[in-house]
């Protein structure tokens, strides 16, 4: 796995500046972004149209995902330590014991 990132992805910038409605609009307008183990550590993301997202190897620690449909979301080795998921609808590849080895322990997730 490498190290989150950092990204000068002009998408990934809208997310870390809380611009999640301009994300949204300017994906559906079929502009490309590239989330692929990004760093997204506190970064509030309600509201984002996760649908058919690569967030492969991100780090999400303290992140804000309440309320977000992750069911068709790459998640395959992201980390979501300490991160917020009241309401939260995981893939059904993912087990409850992995989201919560992920929770509370930091592990990268693993679809089953």
């Amino acid at each position: 796995m490498q190290k989150p990132q950092l990204k000068e992805d002009p998408m990934y910038q809208l997310l870390k500046q809380g611009k999640i409605e301009e994300f949204n609009q300017r994906r559906a307008d079929g502009e490309p972004c590239d989330l692929r183990n990004a760093d997204l550590r506190g970064t509030d993301l309600r509201d984002l149209d996760a649908r058919n997202l690569d967030l492969s190897g991100a780090y999400l620690r303290h992140a804000d995902l309440r309320g977000l449909n992750l069911s068709e979301t790459n998640l395959e080795g992201a980390s979501i330590n300490s991160a917020k998921i009241s309401g939260t609808y995981f893939a059904a590849t993912l087990s409850a014991e992995e989201i919560t080895l992920s929770l509370v322990h930091g592990t990268r997730l693993r679809n089953r």
